[in-house]
């Protein structure tokens, strides 16, 4: 029997305010995240008279994510040096491969596979702290005895993931040019003199390194501000936690990739 239009018109109408509740629901959460980035800000002061705790979250952070960022920047750069080699063979451009391998590194795949390594690893660690702290109500009896956990728990966090990304995303692209020089020189057998000086050549600090370097710390901003956001607003039981540890991760990747797109359209727009 088909739908009456009374039926179908209501079922649209109900439509329209589950897209509607489903959006208010998000301005509002947007509004909060804003607050909340505000009010870290605004806190930051009273964790920095506290050095050693941001210290101490620099280690943890960063740190402890060294190996796993040394090892995937030298795999990705040995296979930037095979793939290169492969395709600048074709057009009698070999010497060129650490230019290739440098220019990839320094201005896209460095900051952008730090950061998603970065997120995957410390971000949901930062968010599952976090997240299990307020769960076992250590927030709440922080406030209660008139410490501020954003001074004292959040802040720390967040800045311990800004300082670190760029210092990551720096060791990963190191890692990835020697990664691309034991290939392509030692293994292939590229001139090591044409490798070395091209690339010196043809990287330029400012519209390469220094892109590389307002990337990976516009990146950290945006990872940390995730992980201690959805840390701090998950929901008080474990499946909160686990929900907000998937949000972080998916949320960090997609901002990641929109920021790169953002940054490469203003930083190379003139080139």
């Amino acid at each position: 029997m088909p739908p009456t239009p009374k039926r179908s018109f209501g079922a649209v109408l109900g439509g329209i305010a589950r897209i509607g509740h489903h959006v208010n629901d998000w301005m509002q959460r947007l509004g909060f995240a804003a607050r909340f980035f505000v009010m870290l800000l605004v806190y930051s002061g009273q964790s920095f008279r506290r050095l050693h705790l941001t210290i101490r979250e620099i280690y943890y952070s960063g740190f402890q994510s060294l190996l796993i960022i040394l090892v995937s920047g030298l795999f990705i750069g040995m296979v930037l040096g095979m793939q290169g080699y492969e395709t600048l063979q074709r057009y009698g451009s070999s010497e060129a491969l650490g230019v290739l391998v440098a220019l990839s590194l320094t201005r896209e795949l460095g900051p952008v596979v730090a950061a998603l390594l970065f997120a995957s690893r410390a971000g949901s660690s930062i968010t599952a702290e976090i997240g299990l702290m307020k769960t076992t109500e250590q927030l709440t009896a922080m406030d209660m005895m008139a410490v501020n956990p954003i001074a004292r728990v959040v802040a720390p966090r967040f800045w311990g993931g800004v300082i670190s990304m760029p210092l990551l995303a720096a060791l990963f692209s190191a890692m990835g040019v020697l990664g691309g020089y034991l290939i392509g020189v030692v293994v292939i057998g590229v001139d090591e003199g044409a490798f070395w000086s091209q690339m010196q050549a043809s990287v330029d600090f400012r519209y390469d390194v220094w892109s590389g370097v307002v990337k990976s710390f516009v990146f950290g901003v945006a990872v940390s501000l995730i992980a201690v956001f959805e840390g701090y607003d998950a929901e008080p039981t474990a499946e909160g936690v686990s929900s907000s540890i998937k949000s972080t991760v998916v949320n960090s990747a997609l901002a990641i990739l929109a920021l790169d797109f953002v940054l490469t359209s203003f930083m190379f727009r003139g080139l």
